[in-house]
């Protein structure tokens, strides 16, 4: 009788502190969406100002570099192009984690897609660098051969916007990058924690 009582206060026991660990689990996982909420948000508000300044370059470069400095039409064309696919690059990226139904999926599933995007920003700066170079080599060809008296600025112009340009561009790409991993981490931190407890419990 005594065994009984005993087994029984044991297994309400159990019982009581599994639906306390089931409420922290919902409580944390509430907290991680959150989180994962601000997380892409930023990201997302920080890839629509990318693009727009990328498409806003279409109209400007013809006015900066066919207009006022000279250089030729097929390299505003070109110039002009490349801003077309950074643009949707970037679009695409926006639409991999901006899915409005990514808070509401698995934590797994929503993991996936954020894995999936942080890939395709990484490769994408394997495509961007170069296309960035070949861009750079023709701009200064194209500089070079101007004959105008502040051809020379536009040069130093150019090595100085450069510069500029890359250590903006790394910055915003690590801490993208660093985003995307937060996000992964606190979702593998969460689902680790079901599978112990999980384990505990059985």
């Amino acid at each position: 009788m005594t065994n009984d009582f005993e087994l029984e206060s044991m297994r309400q026991q159990m019982a009581t502190l599994k639906n306390k660990l089931n409420e922290q689990q919902i409580v944390n996982e509430r907290l991680i969406r959150r989180s994962m909420k601000n997380q892409v948000n930023s990201i997302t508000r920080r890839n629509y100002i990318l693009m727009a300044i990328g498409l806003l370059m279409i109209p400007y470069g013809y006015w900066c570099f066919v207009h006022l400095s000279g250089l030729s039409i097929p390299f505003w064309i070109v110039t002009s192009i490349m801003m077309l696919v950074c643009a949707g690059a970037t679009f695409y990226n926006i639409r991999m984690i901006s899915d409005p139904g990514l808070m509401s999926h698995s934590l797994v599933e929503a993991r996936k897609k954020v894995a999936r995007a942080k890939k395709f920003d990484s490769d994408w700066l394997l495509i961007g660098i170069p296309m960035i170079l070949a861009w750079l080599g023709w701009f200064f060809y194209e500089t070079y051969q101007q004959n105008h008296d502040y051809a020379n600025g536009l040069l130093w112009g150019g090595v100085v916007g450069g510069i500029i340009g890359a250590l903006c561009g790394f910055s915003i790409h690590f801490k993208t990058q660093r985003q995307y991993q937060e996000i992964i981490d606190q979702i593998e931190d969460l689902t680790k924690d079901y599978s112990s407890t999980n384990t505990v419990m059985e």
